[in-house]
Parts: C-alpha cells; sequence; structure tokens
C-alpha cells in the first residue's frame, strides 16, 4: 500500500499532510510527499507514477481560491485516464476550506477538518472507513474494540439528559455518535429506571427524569440504540438494574446490545439506599448477576472500590475492595473483566498517593488474570473532585487523565468537566472527550513515568501488606463460621462490614455497617486514624474490630 501525500497550489502548511504520512508509516505503509506549493502538473505527474493507492490533497489558504484549483486538477486527472474508481483521495484543510472542498464529492471520499484523532486517521488509513461506513467498520464488542483502537484507551461517558422524556436524550446520543467522540455511549438512567423499570405501580411521576434519562419500555430504550447507529458507531451500554437484576439484565443485553454490565458487592441495595435488597442479599444478586453475564460471555465492571473511596474509607479497605471484588468475578466465571480505578477519590489524596493505590490495586487485582479472566484496566476523574468554576474544571479534566495515563489504561471514562454543576448536555459530553482524547494521544507519544517515583512504588508495596493483614482477617472471620472460600461468601463479607473490617465514616448511622473508622489525608495517602487523629496500622485496627466478634 502506499500513499501519497500533497500540499496543493500556494499553500505551504505541511504540518498536516506530514502528520498523515506518519501515521500511514507507522501502519507499514510506503508514503511520497511532493513536498509544499505542489502545482498541478507535478501533482498529476507524481500521482501517475507512484501509483499511490491513497492520495491525500491539503490546502489551507483562502477557501475561495481552492475551488478553481480542485475544478481544474479534477479535470486533469480524467485525462491523464487514471482510474479513479481504483483511488482513494481525502482531502485536508481549515473547517471553511474543506466546506468547499465538500463541493467535489465525486472526486473526494474523506475531508479531514483538522481536529480529528490520530484513531480517525488510521481507521481511514486501514480502510475500515471510507465511502458509505456503518457498523462493521467499527468492532461492535468491547474486546474486539479495545484491539482495534490501541494503544489509544477507548472512550467513555455517561450521558442521559435529566427530562420528562426521552426525545433530548434520543438527540444527544445521535449527535454524539456523529460527533466520533466517544467509543462508548454509558446511558445514565433515572432512579425509576434502575430500580422500578418493571414496577411501574412504584414509580413516581414527580421524579421522572431526575438524574438521568427516564426511559420505561424497552421501546425506549430500541430508540435510544438506534439514534447511536451512526458517525463512529459507539458501543452503548447503561446502568445496571438495582432490582429484578437478571431480568433487567437479559432486557439491556436485547435492546442495547449491552457493552458490558457494571456491578457491585455492597452497593446499589439498601445499605446506600439504592436498591431494596438487605446487603447479604445483595451480595449474593451481584454475583448471581456476575455469573449470568459471565455465562453468555459479556464483560463484567466491578464499580466496587470506589464507591468505598468516595465515602472517605481509607486507601487499605478500598484495596481490599478491589481484590474481593475480582475474586469474586473470576469465581463466577466472568472471563473479560473490567476494573475501574476512580482517581481523587476521595478528592484531598495527593496525585503520587492516588497512583501509589492505583497501583496496589492493579497488582492485587491482576493476580487473578490468565487466559480464561482477563483484566482490562479502565480509569476515570473523581466523581466529588471537581472545582465548580469552568476554567480550573477543565484544567482538572486535563491533569487528571494525564495521572490516568501512566497507568496505561484500556478504557478511560471521561467525566464531563461540568460535573460539580449540572449533567452534561451532549455538547459538553463532545467537549469533555475530545479534550481527555487529546491528552491521552499527548501522553502516548511519550511521558515521564510517574510510576517510577520511589515514593509512589513505596506506597503501594505498604499498601499490598497492609491490605493483605485486612484480607487475612476477613478470611479468618470465615473460617470460623465453616466457610471454604470467605472472600466469596456472602454472609461473611456482610459481617465484615457489620463488625467494622470494612467501613468507610460516610456510613456513619447505617443500619448494615458501624461507620465508626475515622480516616484523614496524611502526606496525601488516606489512613485509618485513632481519636486522636494518629494513623492506625491495619493490625491495630483489624484487632479492635474483632473484639466486635
Amino acid at each position: 500500500m502506499k500513499v501519497l501525500a500533497a500540499c496543493l497550489g500556494d499553500c505551504v502548511h505541511v504540518a498536516g499532510a506530514t502528520r498523515f504520512l506518519r501515521v500511514a508509516e507507522d501502519l507499514g505503509y510506503e508514503t511520497y510527499f511532493t513536498g509544499p506549493a505542489t502545482d498541478l502538473e507535478t501533482l498529476v505527474d507524481a500521482i501517475v507514477d507512484q501509483n499511490a493507492d491513497i492520495i491525500g490533497v491539503s490546502y489551507r489558504l483562502t477557501p475561495e481560491n481552492v475551488r478553481p484549483l480542485l475544478r481544474e486538477l479534477r479535470d486533469m486527472l480524467a485525462a491523464t485516464g487514471i482510474d479513479l474508481q481504483k483511488k482513494r483521495l481525502a482531502f485536508a484543510g481549515t473547517p471553511p476550506v474543506v466546506a468547499v472542498a465538500r463541493e467535489f464529492d465525486d472526486l473526494f471520499e474523506m475531508y479531514f477538518e483538522g481536529g480529528e484523532p490520530v484513531t480517525e486517521v488510521r481507521r481511514y488509513l486501514r480502510r475500515e472507513g471510507g465511502g458509505d461506513e456503518g457498523p462493521a467498520d467499527y468492532p461492535q464488542r468491547l474486546v474486539e474494540r479495545i484491539r482495534w483502537k490501541a494503544p489509544v484507551p477507548l472512550l467513555r461517558h455517561h450521558y442521559g439528559e435529566p427530562a420528562p422524556t426521552i426525545e433530548p436524550t434520543v438527540r444527544g446520543v445521535a449527535r454524539i455518535a456523529a460527533s466520533r467522540a466517544l467509543d462508548v455511549i454509558s446511558l445514565g438512567a433515572d432512579q425509576d429506571a434502575q430500580e422500578n423499570f418493571f414496577r411501574p405501580a412504584r414509580q413516581s411521576p414527580k421524579s421522572k427524569g431526575a438524574g438521568g434519562v427516564p426511559f420505561r419500555t424497552e421501546a425506549d430504550l430500541r430508540r435510544l440504540y438506534e439514534a447511536s447507529r451512526c458517525g463512529n458507531y459507539p458501543l452503548m451500554r447503561s446502568y445496571s438494574g438495582t432490582a429484578d437484576h437478571l431480568r433487567y439484565a437479559d432486557m439491556l443485553a436485547r435492546t442495547l446490545n449491552n457493552a458490558w454490565c457494571a456491578t457491585s458487592l455492597f452497593w446499589f441495595n439498601a445499605m446506600d439506599g439504592r436498591g431494596p435488597s438487605p446487603l447479604e442479599q445483595s451480595i449474593r444478586e451481584h454475583i448471581e448477576l456476575m455469573a449470568w453475564h459471565g455465562a453468555r460471555d459479556i464483560p463484567v465492571e466491578g464499580n466496587e472500590p470506589y464507591h468505598w473511596g468516595m465515602r472517605d474509607a481509607p486507601d487499605v479497605v478500598v484495596c481490599a475492595a478491589s481484590y474481593i471484588y475480582a475474586r469474586a468475578a473470576r469465581k463466577a466465571g466472568v472471563r473479560d473483566y473490567i476494573t475501574t480505578y476512580m482517581f481523587e477519590s476521595p478528592p484531598h489524596l495527593s496525585n503520587a498517593m492516588d497512583l501509589a493505590k492505583c497501583l496496589a490495586q492493579i497488582a492485587l487485582v491482576e493476580s487473578f488474570a490468565g487466559p480464561d479472566f482477563r483484566v482490562w484496566r479502565q480509569t476515570r476523574t473523581g466523581l466529588l473532585s471537581y472545582p465548580l468554576a469552568v476554567p480550573p474544571a477543565r484544567a482538572h479534566l486535563a491533569q487528571s487523565v494525564m495521572l490516568q495515563m501512566a497507568v496505561q489504561p484500556h478504557i478511560i471514562h471521561v467525566v464531563g468537566y461540568t460535573e460539580a454543576d449540572h449533567a452534561a448536555t451532549a455538547g459538553e459530553v463532545i467537549e469533555s472527550a475530545q479534550m481527555a482524547g487529546y491528552v491521552a494521544e499527548v501522553a502516548l507519544r511519550g511521558s515521564p513515568d510517574m510510576a517510577a517515583d520511589p515514593r509512589v512504588q513505596a506506597r503501594k508495596e505498604e499498601l499490598i501488606a497492609e491490605t493483605q493483614v485486612l484480607l487475612d482477617a476477613i478470611r479468618a472471620l470465615g473460617a470460623r463460621a465453616g466457610v471454604d472460600d470467605p472472600l466469596t461468601d456472602p454472609a461473611t463479607l456482610a459481617r465484615a462490614v457489620k463488625i467494622g473490617l470494612l467501613d468507610a465514616p460516610q456510613l456513619v448511622n447505617n443500619a448494615y455497617a458501624p461507620g465508626a473508622i475515622r480516616t484523614r489525608s496524611i502526606g496525601g495517602a488516606i489512613w485509618a486514624v485513632d481519636d486522636a487523629g494518629h494513623p492506625l496500622r491495619e493490625r491495630e485496627r483489624v484487632a479492635a474490630a474483632q473484639g466486635l466478634i
């Protein structure tokens, strides 16, 4: 495959053309550049002599001047007798110039305005696009899409307009898909859609659309999915149900081709008020939900650990939750496990200690990895970490994604910069995704290895060791009851919460947990502390909790 590029006429702006050729070279293609300010005769001669398969034409000057140039180029190419049906021509320029070039759609099959991510250029060169596009040009299963886009991570964002009907979200989904900004659209459902989809009598008309899109029928979900069938044909998924779990999962698989299931162990139930099930029953239901998806080869995401972090739990509890969930997922038969690391949770973590906590979780979780249990890393910005003002919020998104890239994520769950103020609109979703995508591509060009920082590595090893102390205490708790595998036993896990082995300050006055633990940021890390504010080693904390048995 040979790719030729030229800057047409008087245009000397070569950056875009050379970038185009660099991407082609990375794909193993032979390239040829005619240079800046290429006159028409030289360009046509090069096309004939080089016999290139793909021809890129660039022009970045006055829009009115490009029309006669392209008209003459078309006539000259026709005069050579070249079969243009066997060539692929693309045009690049500023948006106003591209608007004129689109008049020549009998000549060009693709147009670039300069803001496209490198993945779009690669997709075009691979001929996974060009001409009429369809779902076949974009993998429609998660693992295949990750591998197709690598090394650039997939971009995902929650989206669901809080409105009385689904219509704004239908329009927004179509706009997001057409923008090609996201690889995965996660439908953010309102609470009744999650909890009472199959129980209309329990739904509250007054709260319809509160917190997300109010889909109420399978037809609603099919409309939302159909709206996404354009642009880069993003994968779609939705929040899991918080009741009627398996029936809800089947419905999402049939209507949305649900890209993966996100579930928890200790949350989305009566303990946090987001579902009806008591804690032990909820743990059992979540494990059954994992098994249902594993049997159907649908990936499962564990959103368990960061819910502890969002409630100010110490880093050790967050790490233990990561290990426990991965163990449960593997035992349940999950083949592709998406493990999510929410940075800045809680917000008063330092970047260094945040990265250390993530690396410790990665080591613990990926100790289970193997041919039958593939682990895919997903990172995201802290839900509670955004500043309210727009400029610092945008800056926070960018710096957070750069930090996340230190752990080489397969998926970046973009959290819109508007999070502190309101749920992102379609336009804000697109803008946030474009920001995150740009940062990811910059990081992939080569960044300092933040993970190699000695302070980060020391804290990582400390957390792994401290987490083993906590895990051993939970194992001992189950062993007393004759349980073979306490770390996947719902009764043992619920008991571990009840006596405070797994605890968080924000669980105070909770029926299922003591909420007695106290934490503070020390050196940028989150520690359990005693009444005087001094850090507690896990052996001390565990001994106090075991005294409640």
